[in-house]
Order: C-alpha cells, then sequence, then structure tokens
C-alpha cells in the first residue's frame, strides 16, 4: 500500500522515528511503501485534507483552526507529549524568567501565537507584556542574532536549536522552559502526526499500521537513539553529526514516559489549548475537539 508522508520542516531528530523504521524495512514488513516529501508552499494538513497525501507531521496551532475552518484533519499520534520549546538568551542579558523581558527585545516571526505565549508567561510572572518590544526576525540563524544584538531572546526548539547554540556552537546561554511554566501557559503538541477522517474511514487498516510501525520507530529510537542518529545522517548527510547525536539523546527520554507509551494523547492538553487558543482569539469557530485526536490506532489500542 503506497503511503505518502509530508513532513513539517527539513529532516531533524523529531522524525528519527520515522527514518529508523524506514532503514531497518519496517514499513515494508507491514505492506507499506512510504514515500517522505519535505514541505513546500502547501502545508502538510493542506495535502492531507485534499487527499494528496497520507499522513503529515504538524503542529496542534496548525490543525485546530484547520479543522475550524472545515478541514476534517485528525491527530494520531503526538511525536513529542510535552512542548519542548524555550525562550533562549545570552546568558549576560540576565533574563532568567518571564518579567526579565521587560524592556528586552524579543525576536518575533510576527504570529499571534507568539504574542499570545510571551504576553501571557510575563503578565503570569508579574510582569508588564507591553513592556516587551517585539522585534521582526531577520533569519533563521539564532547564533547570528543574539552574537550581532538582533534580539535579546528568542523562541527555540531545546532538541534543536539550544543544542546547537549551547553544546556546539558554545553560547553562553539561558533558557525558559516553556515546560516549567505550564501554570501560566498550556501545553501542546508539537509535532504530532495528522491524517484525515476520510483516510481513517476508508483504509483504517493503512492508518493502524502505519502508525503502529512508527510508535516501533520512534521506541526503538528511545532505546538506541545512536541508531537513531545514524539513521537520520543517512537520510539527511547534509546535517551536522554532533547536533544529530547530541539531539537524538536529549529527545529519547522526552518523547514519551516510556518507549511503551509514545504517541498517547491526553484529552485535558487538547482541551485546555484550544480553549485557550480561543480566550486569545486566534481560534475562531468551533474545531470539534473530540473528534480532532485519536489514540485508537496506536499499539495495543483500538
Amino acid at each position: 500500500m503506497p503511503v505518502t508522508v509530508v513532513l513539517d520542516w527539513t529532516p531533524n531528530t523529531n522524525h528519527s522515528g520515522l527514518y529508523l523504521a524506514l532503514e531497518r524495512g519496517w514499513y515494508e514488513d507491514a505492506g507499506l511503501d512510504v514515500t517522505v516529501i519535505e514541505p513546500g508552499e502547501t502545508s502538510g494538513l493542506q495535502l492531507v485534507a485534499a487527499g494528496q497525501a497520507t499522513f503529515a507531521y504538524s503542529v496542534a496551532e496548525g490543525l485546530l483552526p484547520a479543522r475550524a475552518a472545515g478541514a476534517d484533519v485528525v491527530s494520531v499520534a503526538a511525536v513529542i507529549e510535552e512542548n519542548t520549546s524555550s525562550l533562549l538568551a545570552l546568558a549576560d542579558d540576565g533574563i532568567t524568567r518571564p518579567r526579565d523581558l521587560e524592556g528586552k527585545r524579543y525576536g518575533s516571526y510576527g504570529s499571534p501565537l507568539e504574542t499570545a505565549i510571551i504576553s501571557s508567561l510575563v503578565e503570569c510572572d508579574g510582569g508588564d507584556p507591553t513592556r516587551v518590544e517585539h522585534t521582526p526576525l531577520v533569519s533563521d540563524d539564532f547564533r547570528i542574532g543574539l552574537s550581532e544584538d538582533q534580539f535579546d531572546a528568542a523562541w527555540v526548539f531545546d532538541a534543536w536549536d539550544t543544542i546547537r547554540l549551547k553544546d556546539v556552537d558554545g553560547l553562553d546561554v539561558s533558557t525558559l522552559a516553556f515546560r516549567d511554566w505550564f501554570a501560566c501557559i498550556p501545553n501542546w503538541y508539537t509535532p504530532l502526526l495528522a491524517t484525515s477522517a476520510d483516510i481513517i474511514s476508508e483504509n483504517p487498516a493503512t492508518v493502524r499500521a502505519f502508525v503502529e510501525t512508527t510508535a516501533q520507530g520512534y521506541a526503538a529510537a528511545m532505546s538506541d537513539p545512536a541508531a537513531a542518529a545514524e539513521s537520520l545522517l543517512a537520510a539527511a548527510p547534509e546535517l551536522d553529526p554532533t547536533l544529530v547525536r547530541e539531539s537524538a539523546t536529549w529527545l529519547a527520554t522526552r518523547y514519551a514516559a516510556s518507549p511503551g507509551a509514545w504517541g498517547t494523547q491526553d484529552s485535558e492538553t487538547w482541551t485546555r489549548f484550544a480553549e485557550w487558543l480561543a480566550d486569545a482569539e486566534i481560534l475562531a469557530g468551533d474545531p470539534r475537539i473530540e473528534e480532532a485526536w485519536t489514540n485508537a490506532f496506536l499499539p495495543g489500542k483500538s
């Protein structure tokens, strides 16, 4: 059975379980002919909704608005159980908690989600979010932006950017991990694996085979991060080997609480995030949250 998977970004360690399962032939063993596609101008969710792809790596903040707009896309697995985002700054700038962003420049992509998250963090910590300057990012190279004083803090992902800046590039940085502030902001799934309700209805056996095999790949990546790193490097040799290996090790204990728990999603996490998006006026319409996700295709589930 042919299966097309659209990535959410260029290949990185978030995709290690996929590449490990491909390298070991597990999809073939499950009767699946898997093709991996990097994203283009059309998002993976749009391709899945249009019937032009079977699965897509995506994020909850993309899936819920898409559903509210009429796209019947469904999350079938959480790739990482907790958000691994952080705010990163040079240690000399003294940003050790959200309210320290007062009077500082936040390097922004300009998305409403960023504004809402930064404002919630600062306000919850007793600060004034109006005193945070949102400075447009010039590029994705945070090292240049920090070292050339283009901004004071930026939103990064610990498994990639923090490791690259701190451990590979050797910058003296500090981070504010979102997971340490879930009393102020919600957790949400980023990335996740999504398909469509039509594919689930028409080809449930294919969905189950893909999700179960992918879960096998991520369980192996958790148990053997060195093997996961090598499979990714074989698929994307342009990546920095040190970054990939250290990132694979870091994620091995964070994809899920245990290899057998990989992919599991939680109703409270989805509901709280959807309500938070609506309160922040980022989510308009009804995403039918109870139909937005399922654990039914994970190993041992039904």
